[in-house]
């Protein structure tokens, strides 16, 4: 008698558990299908320009950045310079192989295989930093990204949206740098972007700053101390 009682309360449970399912069923499926289509809405929202203007391919080929005016002698030595931001300019084939080695090691480690945005990255920034809270397994900007970051800025505020309205933005500037630009001219345009403190921009310029030389005399572990550098340059 205990069993069946049992089993009926049981089966009685279940059933109503089964009705609750099938009448909030349809409000389930409403809130399941939000859930899906708002990052695909705000995305649309930030790309079509609705926070603020993107610029297009066209406009990212001609892209400047501050450059500082040198003042040389007669025998082609530096007397000073006029900026706004102290930055010269430096093209891939002066880089070291050193340099870019420890830059795609410590910011970008598959920089090669994607197409400015890290899928990878992305997925280990949401399950180890923001499920488990480790802040140290790093960060899911490609240098594409931090590109974008570097020539932009992220000078409006949009409240709680800023930030991420702010990274949809960098990643679809990374995803159309890629495929304006070469992978070798991302590297040195990010190289010449990069702050280095004390109103030193570029790699070029830190350099000199920092060790008096030019950046192919460079030596490998100083090459390691200015990539290590970008993190918290102050």
């Amino acid at each position: 008698m205990l069993r069946f009682i049992m089993k009926y309360s049981i089966e009685k449970i279940l059933t109503k558990i089964k009705e609750k399912i099938i009448k909030f069923r349809k409000w389930i499926l409403l809130l399941a299908l939000v859930l899906l289509l708002f990052p695909l809405s705000f995305f649309m929202l930030v790309y079509f320009g609705v926070f603020g203007k993107l610029y297009s391919k066209d406009e990212l080929k001609n892209i400047e950045n501050y450059l500082a005016s040198e003042v040389y002698s007669d025998d082609g030595q530096v007397l000073g310079k006029y900026y706004w931001e102290n930055r010269s300019p430096i093209t891939y084939g002066e880089l070291p192989p050193f340099v870019i080695q420890s830059l795609i090691a410590t910011e970008d480690a598959r920089f090669y295989q994607h197409n400015g945005v890290d899928a990878i990255g992305l997925v280990r920034v949401f399950f180890k930093t923001l499920l488990l809270g480790d802040k140290k397994s790093g960060g899911g900007s490609t240098i594409g990204q931090q590109l974008a970051k570097n020539i932009f800025k992220r000078k409006k505020s949009y409240g709680i949206l800023s930030l991420p309205v702010n990274k949809i933005k960098e990643a679809i500037y990374a995803v159309r740098f890629n495929s304006v630009y070469s992978q070798e001219e991302i590297l040195s345009m990010y190289l010449n972007t990069v702050s280095f403190g004390e109103d030193t921009y570029g790699i070029k310029n830190a350099c000199l700053r920092f060790f008096n030389k030019s950046p192919d005399s460079l030596k490998i572990e100083e090459s390691a101390l200015l990539i290590g550098m970008l993190n918290s340059p102050t």
